[in-house]
């Protein structure tokens, strides 16, 4: 149970920093789009954390291969992926 939890625990750090990453006015409305329609998706319930975590992954891997995309926003992307990656079920 104590996984669950910090599972939750890592996917909420995960969902804060992509927040930050979409209310920066610094992010190319683009990128903040694809953000927010993963955000919704991350929110959902229809599959499992794990799953959510790992499709998030996938999606935030082609959005960092963005030649618009500004470094810092870079790498705060994989900051996010990093965090995800350590869900697991």
């Amino acid at each position: 149970m104590a996984d669950n939890e910090q599972n939750k625990q890592v996917m909420d750090e995960a969902v804060n920093t992509l927040n930050q990453v979409a209310a920066n006015p610094a992010t190319p409305k683009t990128i903040k789009k694809n953000i927010t329609d993963l955000l919704k998706e991350l929110d959902s319930s229809e599959y499992s954390l794990s799953v959510r975590a790992a499709n998030a992954i996938s999606a935030l891997d082609d959005i960092t291969q963005d030649p618009n995309m500004p470094s810092y926003v870079r790498v705060t992307l994989w900051q996010a992926v990093s965090k995800l990656e350590g869900i697991r079920e």
